[in-house]
């Protein structure tokens, strides 16, 4: 009876005759379905709400915040082929962040997803030589990270008011190239946050180091260490876990938080695309609601392609997520033998947000591959910790039949950018490389023909020196805007916004340090 009034109710104040029964829906399943708590993977917190672990990022025993249970989609795929990209991440987001009123995530989605966007779909579909690439690229830093850093500044203050959080929120994260600039991007001058960002010296892209080295506002630092990327995430996640140094942060009104891809609040986002290039798919009469796709991601630290999983359990219909690694190949080999070992050379590539050896977000496949028993996960993370490595067991491997895993060598993956470019005169940058690559070669060895949707992580204007070089040649030492420019001329596609902004940008972040002194180094940003 309660719900049939509260229909009545809704059907006089918002007068929406078409949109009755999703208005009704909705609420009916807010009412019904249990709310989404939180736990760690290793066992030490449970019964979290969505705010908190946002706000916490890291669980204090060193483990990632997963979900109680994974929802299922509550609305039609063609009701969702009719929504906005906006309108797509409220069904899903709502879903999992369900301590968060409708006003207060609606406010953050409509707030990340404006005209920081150069395209109006947000994340639209490009069909190029029988695969569909979803550009994930057109944000204020134009790569796939905008399209959770983009809201997670809005998901963490909305969070830290809920939890009447009085200290400033520290944001510390390392990043591979693209988390950093994107973080930072999304956090300039939020009251309340300050964010500092770790990356690897050398390891990074010209356009990538320039656009984090001269980022703007008053709360935002940047320290180049002397190290690689896991150097930077290991340094990260131990400087979460000196319980002496939080509570000397917190006596000085600072609380640590983390904007990486271990933060919950950065995976709920990442669903949303995949939904939406579903129904797109079907809204364009590409498929047919239910029909089965396949999912080809390039990934390092795993959380893409881990977004893509959620997704398919949420009751999206994926075939095959395809796990696209480039020659730092630990990803592949742990799927080809159930066999995780970091205890391998570290090689530097044109894709170097996919240079990981410790792909953090793993964890929480491991953890649901356990049948959610921490106990294992735990030991398992700790092997790697003290070992490099670890094996999981056959059952569990059972539990991961819905990944394939390929990868690109250097030779592959800029052979690839050349052919879809003479071929499709489609430019994709180097990290979608190693995707498209992977896929062709799966697509060869198994003839299997299910239309895929390939993830383009980042505009090819990201590393222009890359892919010129891979299409036409050797570039020498040419300068990197000269390189743009030619980029600009062959493909016919704008230079981006976010690269203009930088092609003579005063360099405003220049501190350095070595891998054992990054706490010191937060110390002395903060002043603590």
């Amino acid at each position: 009876m309660q719900v049939s009034l509260l229909a009545q109710d809704l059907k006089v104040c918002y007068n929406l005759q078409d949109h009755e029964d999703i208005i009704l829906k909705d609420r009916e399943d807010r009412m019904s379905m249990a709310n989404v708590s939180y736990q760690s993977t290793r066992g030490g917190e449970s019964g979290l709400t969505a705010s908190c672990a946002i706000l916490k990022g890291l669980a204090e025993d060193g483990g990632l915040y997963m979900p109680s249970y994974i929802p299922k989609l509550t609305i039609s795929i063609e009701q969702l082929a009719g929504m906005s990209y906006q309108e797509t991440a409220y069904e899903v987001m709502r879903l999992f962040l369900t301590d968060y009123t409708e006003e207060e995530l609606k406010h953050c989605i409509h707030s990340a997803y404006d005209s920081k966007f150069d395209t109006e779909e947000i994340a639209p579909l490009r069909e190029a030589d029988g695969a569909y690439y979803l550009e994930l690229f057109h944000g204020s830093t134009i790569a796939f990270k905008d399209m959770a850093l983009s809201i997670l500044p809005y998901l963490m203050t909305t969070a830290a008011k809920k939890n009447h959080v009085e200290n400033e929120i520290v944001i510390l994260t390392a990043t591979s190239g693209d988390t950093g600039k994107a973080a930072m991007a999304g956090f300039a001058d939020v009251p309340g946050t300050r964010i500092i960002v770790f990356y690897p010296k050398g390891g990074v892209s010209r356009v990538q180091e320039l656009q984090m080295v001269t980022q703007k506002g008053n709360n935002t630092a940047v320290v180049a260490i002397h190290g690689n990327f896991d150097d930077a995430q290991t340094g990260v996640k131990r400087i979460f876990g000196d319980r002496e140094f939080g509570k000397r942060l917190a006596e000085r009104g600072f609380q640590l938080s983390s904007a990486n891809s271990i933060n919950i609040g950065r995976l709920v986002p990442q669903v949303v695309y995949y939904v939406y290039a579903y129904a797109r798919l079907v809204r364009d009469g590409r498929i047919q609601a239910g029909d089965e796709i396949n999912i080809t991601v390039p990934t390092g630290n795993f959380g893409n392609i881990l977004a893509a999983y959620f997704a398919k359990q949420m009751g999206l219909p994926v075939k095959t997520l395809l796990c696209a690694s480039n020659d730092n190949k630990v990803l592949y080999d742990f799927f080809k033998t159930g066999v995780y070992d970091k205890k391998r050379e570290f090689i530097l590539t044109s894709s170097p947000s996919m240079d990981i050896l410790i792909s953090s977000n793993l964890e929480r496949l491991i953890y649901l591959s356990t049948g959610c028993d921490a106990k294992v996960n735990k030991k398992l993370m700790k092997e790697l910790a003290q070992t490099g490595a670890y094996t999981v067991t056959d059952e569990m491997r059972e539990k991961m039949a819905d990944f394939e895993s390929g990868y690109a060598t250097e030779a592959e993956n800029g052979a690839e950018i050349k052919r879809l470019f003479d071929t499709a005169g489609y430019m994709i940058d180097t990290h979608t490389g190693v995707a498209s690559a992977v896929y062709r070669k799966y697509q060869a060895e198994t003839k299997d023909a299910t239309p895929t949707v390939i993830a383009s992580t980042a505009s090819p204007y990201k590393f222009s020196h890359s892919v010129m070089e891979a299409v036409f040649g050797e570039q020498g030492d040419k300068d990197e805007f000269a390189i743009i420019d030619e980029l600009c001329i062959v493909t016919k596609v704008p230079v981006p916004r976010a690269v203009e902004e930088i092609r003579n940008a005063q360099i405003r972040h220049k501190r350095e340090c070595d891998v054992d002194t990054m706490k010191e180094t937060v110390a002395e940003i903060l002043g603590v």
